[in-house]
């Protein structure tokens, strides 16, 4: 696995750190148009996270490590905890059920605890994205020889260069399964509401030159029933200890579609996103968002005036259905709570 090509299937950022502000690639505008918003300040970096600028939960830890070095920035002297307060309150608020953000932060907070200036800061976010590029090259090589030869995946979101540091978590995992010879065939799912399948995945893969077909969230099963498919490999925002998984919504009936037909579930992720302190997945915060959202999209209303929406973006796989967690820990084959805790400590949380 040493011999995967980076220059070819790592060369997506979606995050550019400038020392005195940061640049998200605008991933609501994609694949249509490529630009870059300047954030100056730690509320802007936590608005664009709201406004999904920069998404994906490795990803959105990163912004919001370079907000915290952007506040301390904006005030001067000594940062502190304190005199940041309402700036990583912000942050915090942003989004709720990613637990890379909270991660991410309160690994930021300990520096301001232990006096870091402007300058540690900077070094210390700037060590949260190489970690996290680091930890993804290393995930795709250990997902990938899971593999057999000639598999076939499906994945679902997007969980590539554009949700995380760079690579991709089950993304990354692809990258090394089709470098590596495993996977013969690629399906991604176009994910509504916000088509980050179809919009963020297929643009990736079809600019590392993977040969990948574009399905319905609907499709799935039928997929599964074809034989195509031999693993269905996906992200997640937040695990738990016990090994339930959070991921974008429409992840769990794959999951349970997948073990009908004997298809394997993969769930990749960094260290970073498991939460030893929540136990099981009833525990997580599901992120509710306007129905606005399911009502239309780019702005043009697809539904009739007065129909009502529900709009969770996440759902929780539970551990049962899940055949192995990839961390860059390792391995952790048939997840429940004992083997969850031999890998990870409840005090690292």
């Amino acid at each position: 696995m040493n011999t995967i090509d980076f220059d070819r299937y790592d060369r997506v950022r979606a995050i550019r750190w400038q020392g005195d502000h940061l640049e998200l690639l605008d991933q609501r505008l994609l694949p249509g148009r490529v630009e870059w918003m300047n954030c100056g300040t730690a509320a802007d970096v936590a608005q664009a996270i709201t406004d999904l600028v920069v998404r994906g939960a490795p990803a959105i830890g990163v912004a919001a490590a370079y907000g915290v070095v952007l506040a301390a920035r904006a005030h001067g002297g000594a940062p502190t905890r304190t005199s940041l307060a309402t700036e990583l309150a912000g942050l915090r608020a942003s989004r709720p059920t990613a637990v890379n953000l909270f991660w991410a932060l309160d690994r930021m907070g300990a520096r301001l605890d232990a006096g870091a200036d402007l300058e540690a800061l900077d070094r210390e976010a700037r060590a949260i994205e190489a970690e996290d590029l680091a930890a993804n090259r290393h995930m795709g090589a250990l997902g990938a020889a899971l593999l057999s030869p000639d598999s076939g995946v499906l994945t679902h979101c997007n969980t590539g260069s554009l949700a995380t540091a760079g690579f991709g978590t089950a993304l990354g995992v692809i990258r090394a399964g089709v470098a590596a010879g495993r996977i013969v065939r690629v399906f991604n799912t176009e994910t509504r509401p916000w088509l980050q399948g179809a919009r963020l995945t297929s643009w990736e893969l079809l600019r590392d030159g993977i040969d990948a077909k574009l399905i319905s969230d609907g499709a799935g099963a039928h997929l599964f029933s074809t034989g195509q498919v031999q693993w269905l490999v996906v992200g997640a925002d937040r695990i738990c200890a016990n090994g339930d998984s959070a991921n974008k919504i429409g992840t769990c009936q794959l999951a349970i579609a997948a073990r009908h037909y004997g298809v394997k579930v993969m769930v990749v992720a960094p260290s970073s996103t498991v939460d030893m302190a929540t136990a099981k997945g009833a525990d997580i915060q599901i992120e509710m968002r306007n129905c606005d959202e399911l009502l239309g999209y780019a702005g043009t209303r697809t539904t009739a005036a007065g129909v009502r929406a529900w709009n969770p973006v996440f759902d929780v796989t539970p551990a049962a259905l899940i055949d192995a967690i990839v961390t860059e820990r390792g391995v952790i084959e048939r997840p429940d709570a004992a083997r969850m805790a031999a890998v990870f400590s409840a005090s690292e949380n």
